[in-house]
C-alpha cells in the first residue's frame, strides 16, 4: 500500500474521493447525533440521559469538523453527504432497537464499527485529512458509559445477554453489507481505495483483510462485554 501525500490533492479524482469520504463520515456523525438524542429520551435514569447528551454533543462537534474539511477541499457538505443518506438510513431501518439496552448496543457497536471502517480507509487519504479523521474517531471516553452499562446488564441478566448477542450479530452483518456497498458503488471512493496500477490504494487481498480485521475487532468487543459475537 502506498502512502498518500498532500500533493495527491492536486489530482481531481483523488480529491473527489477524499471529499466523499469526509461526506460519508460527516453524515454518519450527524445521524449518530439524532439517534443518540432519541435514545436519551428512553433512558431509565437521569444520569443515563446526561451521559448520552454529552455523547450526542460530541457527535455534533465532529460533524462540524468534517463538514468544514469538505468546504476546505472545495466541496459542498450537503452535496458530499447526499450519496450516503440512503445507505445510512436503510441500516437504521433494518436494525431497529427493541429495548433501551438494544438502543445502547446500537450506539456502542454502530459507533465502533464505523470507527474501524473509516480508520482503515483513512490510510489512503492525504496526511491532513488522515489526521482529522483520526482525531474525529479517537475514543475520548465518551463510549465508556455505554460499555459499562452493557457489561453490568449482561452480568446481571444472562437472558438479556443472549438477546444482545443476536442483535450484535445483526448489526455487524448489516453494517458490513453497507460498507462493502459504499466501497463498491461510489466511484470516487472506489478510486481512492483500489489500486488501478498507480501504486496508490489496495488490491483485492488487502481489502478482504480489511473487512476481516473489522469483523474480528467487533468479535473481540462483544466478547469483552461478555457476549459471543
Amino acid at each position: 500500500m502506498a502512502t498518500s501525500t498532500g500533493r495527491d490533492l492536486a489530482d481531481p479524482s483523488f480529491r473527489a474521493g477524499v471529499v466523499e469520504l469526509c461526506g460519508a463520515l460527516a453524515y454518519g456523525e450527524l445521524v449518530g447525533f439524532f439517534m443518540i438524542v432519541h435514545d436519551a429520551e428512553t433512558a431509565p435514569r437521569l444520569s443515563d440521559r446526561i451521559a448520552l447528551a454529552r455523547l450526542a454533543a460530541h457527535e455534533l462537534e465532529q460533524y462540524e469538523r468534517l463538514s468544514g474539511r469538505v468546504t476546505e477541499l472545495g466541496g459542498d457538505p450537503e452535496t458530499a453527504m447526499a450519496p450516503f443518506t440512503e445507505g445510512f438510513d436503510d441500516w437504521h431501518r433494518r436494525t431497529p432497537a427493541g429495548s433501551w439496552l438494544e438502543g445502547l448496543m446500537k450506539v456502542y457497536a454502530g459507533h465502533t464499527l464505523a470507527t474501524d471502517f473509516y480508520r482503515e480507509i483513512s490510510a489512503y487519504v492525504d496526511p491532513e485529512t488522515k489526521a482529522l479523521v483520526e482525531e474525529v474517531l479517537h475514543d475520548t471516553g465518551h463510549l465508556d458509559f455505554a460499555e459499562r452499562t452493557l457489561r453490568e446488564a449482561i452480568s446481571q441478566d444472562p437472558a438479556a445477554g443472549g438477546r444482545l448477542a443476536l442483535y450484535g450479530r445483526r448489526l455487524i452483518g448489516e453494517a458490513l453489507s453497507q460498507a462493502q456497498r459504499v466501497a463498491a458503488e461510489r466511484d470516487a471512493i472506489t478510486n481512492l481505495l483500489v489500486d488501478d496500477g498507480s501504486g496508490n490504494g489496495a488490491d483485492l487481498a488487502e481489502l478482504t483483510q480489511m473487512f476481516a480485521r473489522i469483523t474480528q475487532a467487533h468479535t473481540d468487543r462483544m466478547e469483552w462485554l461478555g457476549l459471543s459475537a
